[in-house]
């Protein structure tokens, strides 16, 4: 199979959907590989250091899109790219589809074989190309969220530590998986008061056991959220419901009674965001102020930190990309199951629940 990869054009976005090191193994399984010159300076990868591990270097993004049989990205094609889709391409990428209803007709019109990262699902529910994203976002949320705090931004000014003889700053955090879990980290490293609110209470307990009275964990009904979320300097909100848009648990009425200048980062901001009032920024220009309260909404949260972010996805994604390359995209989501729930848009048809209820959408069982 022919693999291409090639430059983000997101705003700002530096992470891109190969490292030499995924090339290499793409290569030594007995395939080809074309990379988009200059696709990985972002995350620090020289063209040279593609071809070093057996990829060839093409001037163009159309020229990638239109010679590879697969496109390994890390973001949704933006509209720009949307005359690249078409029939029997396979795109593996995050998607994100219940917040896009025109990429999502695109892939659907051009029957493009649409993979999403973050639908790839094992056995005990867990999202294995989804989770490492996550981790970053949920960390960067906490390191955002501390900085918007600041007055010159529009922040209440408070430190979050505190220091001997003030208060630390109260922080709420919705959800407690990937994103909460390690924007919990943080935070407890940097001596916040923390409030941690989710579903599970397996969960809950989980961290309760780890933290102690390090922290506070509570149920979350729509009462223990206005509670918590009016109470605090600092809310990070890492709801996700896999595939669908996210509900919107932070209700607009509540702002009245948040002090000024209180930060809202909402980490569900690709699903459509967990905020009445939620619309995408970008790292050049990352908040808005609605009513006095401070709202983080970047989408792709981890492009701020390629580095990291562009080798942790590759340790994630490189198994599933493989196995499509090696056996084909049908026999590959027969042998695993995990893929088979990737599938968002399959010959025509969508094939992911969440979507099709977001745009009611014929659902395709495969």
């Amino acid at each position: 199979m022919i693999i291409g990869t090639v430059k983000e054009i997101k705003n700002k976005e530096f992470r891109v959907g190969l490292t030499p090191s995924s090339v290499k193994e793409y290569v030594h399984h007995g395939h080809q590989v074309y990379v988009e010159k200059g696709a990985g300076l972002g995350s620090g990868f020289e063209d040279q250091d593609y071809v070093n591990a057996g990829a060839s270097i093409l001037k163009t993004a159309a020229e990638v899109w239109e010679k590879s049989d697969m496109i390994v990205k890390v973001k949704e094609p933006l509209e720009a790219e949307y005359a690249y889709l078409r029939e029997g391409l396979i795109l593996y990428t995050y998607l994100h589809l219940a917040a896009n209803e025109s990429l999502t007709k695109a892939l659907i019109d051009s029957k493009t074989q649409a993979i999403a990262y973050e639908t790839i699902t094992l056995e005990d529910g867990s999202l294995p190309c989804l989770k490492p994203m996550s981790e970053v976002a949920g960390r960067l949320a906490a390191i955002e969220g501390v900085k918007y705090l600041e007055k010159p931004f529009g922040g209440s000014g408070i430190l979050v530590s505190g220091v001997p003889g003030t208060d630390r700053a109260k922080v709420s955090i919705i959800g407690a998986g990937v994103v909460g879990e390690n924007a919990l980290k943080m935070l407890v490293g940097l001596g916040a008061d923390v409030t941690i609110l989710d579903i599970n209470l397996k969960k809950l307990t989980y961290l309760d056991d780890i933290y102690g009275n390090q922290i506070k964990t509570l149920y979350s009904t729509s009462d223990n959220i206005e509670r918590a979320v009016t109470q605090s300097d600092l809310v990070i909100s890492g709801v996700l419901l896999p595939g669908a848009k996210a509900p919107k648990l932070i209700k607009r009425a509540y702002y009245k009674n948040m002090r000024p200048g209180s930060v809202i980062v909402d980490v569900a901001i690709d699903q459509g965001g967990s905020t009445e009032v939620a619309k995408m920024t970008y790292h050049d220009d990352p908040i808005y102020i609605v009513d006095g309260i401070v709202h983080y909404s970047v989408a792709n949260m981890p492009g701020a930190v390629p580095r990291t972010s562009t080798v942790a996805l590759n340790n994630s994604t490189l198994r599933y990309g493989l196995m499509i390359a090696d056996f084909g995209l049908d026999i590959a989501i027969g042998r695993s199951n995990a893929l088979k729930q990737g599938v968002n848009v399959y010959h025509g048809q969508c094939t992911c629940k969440g979507v099709c209820e977001a745009f009611q959408l014929d659902f395709l069982e495969i």
